[in-house]
């Protein structure tokens, strides 16, 4: 049954300084991640094209289109709908890489495929929006009343997190050690600062949560832990080791809700449902990545 009241006319409050700071943020942390990446990396993960597809596969096309099947199913309101691609669309959350050391994980696994699906996510983030979203009738309105620019889209997500990435990575590749110390300083204040972000707009929109956070409750929660078992049995159907079972599960079900915001409120005009279904997954993945990441570290720890 759809809601009463009219979704897309909530208001998120997130003025343009507050997009600024989260532009900064997300660009920031991703240059951090890039500090503590060589392009022998790259070449190692290459030399392992199973991990690399499965990583691929599991992230840029199964969480999609599993996504596009549940909302069939499930039938959301349509902002709730394209707030779900989004998320789907999006790269994995750089505290992915967190979580997978502390579960227990291939930290430098989660690391390289964290920069390989940022490269990846540059094409394939508005490729897969602009696909699924146009497959689903209500879901095609909202993106044709919007008129999304593919490639405005494509270079936004570039300026974000492609060069940051190729950045840090030229950093770290010719100036090694000023490398290291850059990312021991940026690091812990990056991520900081992005917490932050998130729980002052939390505060900000405290009126707005509690109001309507019932509408988007059920479909966070279902579809952030639909997406770690898309990950965690996708990995094992493949026969990958333990350790890397958990990174590749980590990957898909951390995503990078900061970079759907931005979008949402770059070009869907903070568009009530998606930003209010994108702002909360931003909130509960940090939750949900630490509780499994502790109950796999226990696990380990116990054996």
């Amino acid at each position: 049954m759809k809601p009463e009241i009219d979704i897309d006319a909530i208001k998120i409050n997130f003025d343009s300084s507050g997009l600024w700071v989260l532009n900064i943020a997300i660009a920031i942390i991703m240059f951090g991640v890039a500090l503590g990446i060589t392009f022998d990396d790259f070449k190692r993960l290459l030399k392992n094209p199973k991990i690399l597809f499965v990583g691929v596969l599991s992230q840029f096309i199964l969480l999609p289109a599993f996504t596009f099947l549940a909302i069939l199913v499930i039938k959301p309101h349509p902002s709730f709908a394209l707030g779900m691609m989004m998320i789907a669309a999006c790269p994995g959350g750089n505290v992915s890489n967190f979580f997978s050391k502390m579960a227990g994980g291939n930290a430098a696994l989660s690391v390289s495929l964290t920069a390989f699906a940022t490269l990846t996510c540059i094409v394939m983030t508005p490729f897969n929006l602009q696909f699924w979203g146009s497959l689903y009738e209500p879901t095609n309105i909202i993106l044709k009343s919007v008129e999304l620019n593919w490639i405005d889209l494509l270079k936004l997500v570039s300026l974000i997190l492609g060069i940051p990435l190729i950045l840090g990575m030229l950093i770290k590749q010719y100036h090694s050690e000023m490398a290291e110390k850059i990312e021991k300083l940026l690091k812990p204040i990056s991520m900081t600062v992005f917490i932050l972000l998130i729980f002052v707009a939390f505060s900000q929109n405290l009126e707005v949560f509690v109001s309507y956070i019932h509408y988007v409750l059920f479909l966070v929660i279902f579809h952030n832990i639909f997406a770690f078992i898309i990950g965690f049995y996708t990995a094992k159907a493949f026969g990958l080791n333990e350790a890397d079972t958990k990174t590749i599960s980590m990957e898909t079900g951390i995503q990078n809700g900061g970079l759907g915001l931005l979008l949402i409120f770059g070009f869907f005009d903070g568009l009530g449902g998606m930003a209010l279904l994108a702002a909360f997954w931003g909130i509960w993945d940090v939750f949900s990545g630490m509780a499994l990441a502790t109950f796999w570290g226990r696990k380990k720890a116990e054996k």
